[in-house]
C-alpha cells in the first residue's frame, strides 16, 4: 500500500506517508492567500438588529461553499453607542458572529468611528452618535471656506476633553473595550481581525475630496481650518521661527476641482517644493501619522491578549500620482511626491502598534484611467508594497470599486505576489449581483481558488 511507504526527504529522514501528506496539506494552507468579503453596509440596522431583508444565511453559506475564508463587517459607532455615552448595544453583532461561526466563516470587524453616507457606494445613512455631534461644530475637519465635514471627528479632538471629561481617544478606546467584552470568547476564534477606523471611510486620511464639493480628478482641499487645528499650526509655525506660516493652509492651492497646473502650489516646481511648502506639508502629514499612532495604541490596549490581528486602512489615491507634486495625496495628508516617500512614516507607525496595512485599488490598471488625470494605481500599489516589505509589516488589500470581470481579478492576482505575498484580500462587496448572477459567481469562485494556490 502506498500509505505504508516511507518517503525520504532531501535531508535523509524517512517519514510515514500519512504524515508526509499532512505536511504537504499544511504547506498548501499556509501559502494560500485567504479571501474575505465585505458585508453590505446595512447588515446591522440602525436599531442594532440584524437586517432580515438581505437573506444572510443563504448568502453566507454560498460564500463558504465558494472557498471564502471570512467576511468583513462594519461596527458602526452611530449604531452601537446611539443611546448615550457608554450605553453600548452589540446584540446584532454577537448574533452575526455566531451565525458565521456555525457556517465556518471568520469575521473581520471594522471599528467604524466614521459616518456612513456621502461616499462612493454608501447606500445608507448612519451618522456618528448625536450626543457626540451636539457639543459643537468645531469638532470636525474644516476647509478654507469654513465648510465642516461631519464624517469623522477632527484629529485635533484626540486630546480635547469635550465629552464630559472624555477625549476622542477615550471614546474610541471605551467602545473597543466594550466590543471586546461583548464578544467574549469569540475574540480570536471567530473574530480574527480588527481594522481600526482612522478617518473618513475608515481610512487614515483627511476628507480632502468631499463628494458634495469635489469631482474626479480634482486636487481636493486641505482640511486644517477647525479652531484647534489652526492653533496647532500656529504653534508649529512659531516653533519653526516663521510665525507668518501659521495662519492657515497655502493660499495658492486652488479649490476642490482644480488641476495641479492651475495652481501656484501644486504645479510643477510650485510652492509645495519651497521651504514653506515643506513646513506645511510635513506638519499636516505628521499630525495624521500621530493620529494613527494614538488611535492604534488605544486599540492595542483594548484588544491585547485576545489573539486578534490589528489593521489600519490607507486610501489608494491614485489620481495625479504620475505628476510631480502628487496633489491629491497631499490634500489627503500623504506627503508623497516624485522625490519623497509619504508612506514610510505610516508603515513604521503601524509596525510600532503591531498593525498591518490594508490598502485599496488593487484591481486598477493605469490604462483604465483617463490619461489627463495622470493616474498611477499600478505604481502606487507597488510603492506601498515596497514600503511594507522594507519595514517588515504585513499587507492586506482590497478592491476600491465593485468589479466582476476577469481583468480585475487578474490584476489582483498579479499584485498579490508582486513584491511580497500579501496576507489576505478582502473583496468589495457582497451583493445580489455577486451571489445570484451565475457568470459573476463563477468568475469570483475561480478567483478565490487561484488566490488559494498563490
Amino acid at each position: 500500500s502506498i500509505l505504508n511507504t516511507h518517503p525520504t526527504l532531501h535531508f535523509g529522514i524517512a517519514i510515514p506517508m500519512r504524515s508526509f501528506l499532512a505536511f504537504i496539506a499544511l504547506l498548501a494552507i499556509s501559502s494560500a492567500i485567504p479571501v474575505n468579503v465585505m458585508m453590505p453596509l446595512n447588515t446591522i440596522q440602525t436599531d442594532g438588529s440584524l437586517n432580515p431583508n438581505i437573506n444572510l444565511q443563504d448568502k453566507l453559506q454560498k460564500l463558504k461553499s465558494g472557498g471564502v475564508n471570512g467576511v468583513m463587517l462594519d461596527v458602526w459607532w452611530g449604531i452601537v453607542e446611539r443611546n448615550g455615552p457608554r450605553q453600548y448595544d452589540f446584540s446584532g453583532y454577537t448574533m452575526f458572529a455566531d451565525m458565521c461561526s456555525k457556517i465556518g466563516l471568520k469575521v473581520q470587524v471594522v471599528m467604524s468611528f466614521h459616518q456612513c453616507g456621502g461616499n462612493v457606494g454608501d447606500d445608507c445613512n448612519i451618522p456618528i452618535p448625536g450626543w457626540v455631534r451636539n457639543v459643537g461644530s468645531d469638532i470636525f475637519y474644516r476647509d478654507r471656506e469654513g465648510h465642516n465635514d461631519v464624517e469623522y471627528l477632527s484629529l485635533s479632538m484626540d486630546h480635547q476633553q469635550r465629552w464630559s471629561g472624555r477625549t476622542a481617544l477615550d471614546m474610541y478606546h471605551d467602545m473597543m473595550a466594550a466590543f471586546r467584552q461583548a464578544m467574549g470568547s469569540r475574540m480570536g476564534s471567530v473574530v480574527t481581525e480588527v481594522q481600526v477606523g482612522l478617518g473618513p471611510c475608515g481610512e487614515l486620511r483627511y476628507p480632502g475630496y468631499q463628494l458634495d464639493r469635489w469631482s474626479f480628478p480634482g486636487v481636493g482641499e486641505f482640511q486644517c481650518y477647525d479652531p484647534t487645528m489652526l492653533n496647532m499650526l500656529e504653534s508649529a509655525a512659531n516653533n519653526s521661527g516663521h510665525a507668518e506660516w501659521g495662519h492657515g493652509g497655502p493660499g495658492d492651492a486652488g479649490s476642490y476641482n482644480s488641476k495641479p497646473g492651475d495652481t501656484g502650489f501644486f504645479r510643477s516646481g510650485g510652492s509645495w517644493s519651497t521651504p514653506y511648502g515643506d513646513f506645511f506639508l510635513s506638519w499636516y502629514s505628521d499630525a495624521l501619522v500621530q493620529h494613527a499612532s494614538d488611535v492604534l495604541a488605544q486599540a492595542k490596549s483594548a484588544f491585547q491578549g485576545t489573539g486578534v490581528k490589528l489593521a489600519g486602512k490607507v486610501a489608494g489615491i491614485h489620481w495625479w500620482f504620475l505628476s510631480e507634486s502628487h496633489a491629491a495625496e497631499l490634500t489627503a495628508g500623504y506627503y508623497n511626491t516624485r522625490s519623497r516617500s509619504g508612506y514610510n512614516k505610516i508603515v513604521k507607525a503601524f509596525k510600532e502598534a503591531g498593525a498591518i496595512i490594508d490598502f485599496t485599488c488593487f484591481e486598477m490598471r493605469d490604462t483604465e484611467q483617463p490619461s489627463s488625470a495622470q493616474c498611477g494605481p499600478y505604481e502606487l500599489v507597488g510603492q506601498t508594497l515596497w514600503e511594507a516589505k522594507n519595514v517588515g509589516i504585513g499587507y492586506a488589500a482590497e478592491n476600491a470599486l465593485p468589479r466582476y470581470d476577469d481583468t480585475a481579478y487578474a490584476t489582483i492576482l498579479d499584485n498579490s505576489v508582486r513584491q511580497m505575498k500579501i496576507d489576505a484580500f478582502t473583496y468589495l462587496r457582497l451583493t445580489d449581483d455577486l451571489i445570484y448572477n451565475g457568470d459573476n459567481w463563477s468568475r469570483f469562485a475561480n478567483f478565490v481558488g487561484k488566490m488559494a494556490a498563490q
